[in-house]
């Protein structure tokens, strides 16, 4: 055994997206030794950095699926946590939208298909009642289905919140450290660029990577991973009062489409697209594509044609050959593959943590969990709750955009994951997000942050630190 090996955990997770980053707390709250292994500078570094930050029922899932299952499950759990963990919650509630009568008919089978997945407080609407609920409906609209349980959510503290409770818990997070290979001798031998790693049982949490990590490991993939690139248009605030619901398409055989969404920063968002491509890296924007969701976006609301563009952003989800979640138990070599979960993996997470560490007591380890549970409050970032800089004693306006406190930066710096780049740090505080992207506040924050980030924000001629 390699003599650097001076830890043992109990699970090994791969991965620190927003599934691994549940995971970590679910089993953290089960009494395992939990060490959480990112590849990235920061977590949510790949597919979870970007999404559309909503949190589903499940009424349009494939009847009796384990995704169904799961995002019921991780719903219902935030839905129970997210108050005592200062969670967001919006309830804005969804129309599904059809907009011919093709799509008008397709409302009845979606409706029926809900309720059979056990979402009962569904409404078919015709046009005008739609539009008594979201006037800013375009005249073209056929009729609506009604999901008022369907809300958004702030995207990136639920996550930081899960891994902040699992670390008080006494979880380890490892940032730069890629998982490069892995032998089974009863117990996994790690090797990753942050050194060797030691732990009875693992989970590939590891998103659009999760094929190459179980071939590095020596499990054979069941799955292949097929980039499905999905660009987004964000628009200013001013177009929130014009969409105070989400609005959904009538989805197809392959994309749930193009959705109007409110976000829990007060902006709405358009998209996304769904682009397959091979890169795992670099999800690209385009004008093209832009322009047709700005296009796509103003023909369901016409009020948006008069309200500005404050960002444009892509991520990557890790799709497979297959529509359902990719998930897999070994026992024989205590892992347990987490794979291609797409665009309901947001919701999904708690349920997908819980369903973890039930395939792991297939594996014989008793878990014993501890006696006290300590209590994670996030910071609120969301325009429907009291902000920072609301408060008194505030310090300095650091984001004049989104209203970005002195001490709200300092405070995540201080906190038990900081932020390792920029992009965790806007993550945090919304820092640079609002209507300038950051063009007056950017040197601020690079004086502010030098020395503070792996990556600094801004390098002054002749320091290449």
């Amino acid at each position: 055994m390699d003599q650097r090996l001076v830890t043992v955990f109990d699970v090994a997770i791969i991965g620190a997206g927003v599934v691994g980053c549940a995971v970590a707390r679910r089993f953290a709250l089960a009494g395992a030794k939990v060490v959480i292994i990112e590849k990235g500078t920061d977590i949510l570094s790949g597919a979870s950095k970007a999404n559309s930050a909503i949190l589903h029922t499940g009424f349009d899932a494939p009847q009796g699926s384990l995704e169904l299952e799961l995002v019921k499950a991780g719903r219902a759990e935030y839905l129970s946590i997210h108050s005592q963990m200062g969670l967001s919650l919006v309830e804005t509630g969804a129309l599904v939208c059809a907009w011919n009568a093709e799509e008008g008919q397709s409302l009845e089978h979606i409706a029926e298909q809900g309720r059979r997945n056990g979402i009962a407080e569904l409404g078919l609407l015709t046009a005008r009642q739609a539009r008594d609920i979201m006037p800013g409906l375009s005249d073209h609209l056929v009729a609506a289905l009604d999901v008022p349980g369907e809300h958004i959510i702030d995207p990136w503290s639920a996550p930081l919140g899960y891994i902040t409770q699992a670390l008080a818990l006494g979880a380890e997070l490892l940032r730069n450290a890629e998982v490069l290979s892995g032998e089974f001798d009863g117990a996994w031998h790690l090797e990753t660029t942050a050194g060797p790693i030691l732990a009875a049982s693992i989970v590939n949490a590891a998103g659009l990577y999760g094929d190459i990590v179980d071939a590095r490991l020596g499990l054979v993939p069941d799955f292949t991973i097929k980039p499905r690139k999905g660009q987004f248009v964000v628009l200013d605030k001013t177009a929130r009062r014009h969409v105070p619901r989400i609005v959904l398409p009538v989805p197809t055989e392959t994309t749930k489409g193009i959705v109007v969404c409110p976000t829990a920063f007060g902006n709405v968002l358009i998209g996304p697209t769904a682009e397959e491509q091979d890169d795992r890296e670099r999800a690209t924007v385009e004008t093209e594509a832009l322009e047709a969701l700005l296009a796509r976006g103003r023909a369901l609301v016409p009020a948006l044609a008069s309200i500005s563009v404050t960002a444009a952003y892509a991520g990557l989800r890790p799709a497979s050959e297959k529509k359902h979640y990719r998930i897999c138990a070994r026992p024989d070599r205590r892992a347990i593959t987490l794979g291609g979960v797409r665009s309901t993996g947001l919701s999904a997470a708690l349920g997908l943590a819980q369903h973890a560490v039930s395939l792991h007591e297939s594996f014989g380890t008793q878990l014993a969990p501890p006696a006290a549970v300590p209590d994670v409050t996030m910071p609120n970032l969301t325009e429907n709750c009291e902000r920072d800089w609301q408060r008194a004693d505030h310090g300095e306006i650091i984001c004049h955009c989104e209203l970005v406190t002195r001490r709200e930066i300092e405070a995540t710096f201080a906190s038990p994951v900081p932020p390792g780049d920029f992009g965790g740090l806007r993550r945090r505080t919304r820092a640079g997000m609002g209507r300038c992207q950051g063009f007056y506040c950017n040197a601020r924050l690079a004086a502010i942050t030098r020395d503070r980030l792996a990556v600094p924000l801004a390098v002054s001629p002749g320091d290449h630190r």
